[in-house]
């Protein structure tokens, strides 16, 4: 599973007084596409934070907005991982509606002891099936 897909649309919440997607609107579909992506890979959240007290939060993000979505438009969400370390994944995202990218997103997420906010190594094993890196 190189990149990820996760399908979104677009309603009147999620649009400003002139119709278009609201900019903050696109890290919420990106957080959420990086969720399912967890899913995808048997990871649960809830149960990673029980078990272990890890979790995963964003370190850095650099958006770069390229077109508006607008009100019932149909998109897809991607996630490819283009880097992985100890403690961190950096994530490629787009937000595409056909073939066009509207929004380009790089996101570095931390692995962190929830209790203590300290970064911690992803454990070995936690992804079921190791994914391949994309350039």
């Amino acid at each position: 599973m190189s990149v990820f897909s996760w399908p979104v649309r677009i309603y009147w919440e999620d649009t400003d007084a002139g119709g278009v997607v609201y900019h903050a609107n696109y890290i919420r579909f990106m957080e959420r596409a990086r969720t399912e992506w967890l899913r995808a890979q048997g990871i649960d959240q809830l149960a990673l934070r029980e078990s272990t007290s890890l979790g995963f939060v964003v370190r850095d993000m650099h958006l770069d907005f390229h077109r508006p979505a607008r009100l019932d438009d149909e998109l897809r969400v991607t996630v490819s991982v283009k880097e992985r370390r100890s403690a961190s994944m950096l994530f490629g995202q787009e937000i595409v509606r056909g073939d066009a990218a509207l929004v380009r997103a790089q996101v570095r997420v931390a692995c962190v002891n929830l209790d203590t906010m300290r970064p911690a190594q992803i454990p070995a094993g936690l992804f079921a099936n190791e994914f391949p890196i994309t350039r």
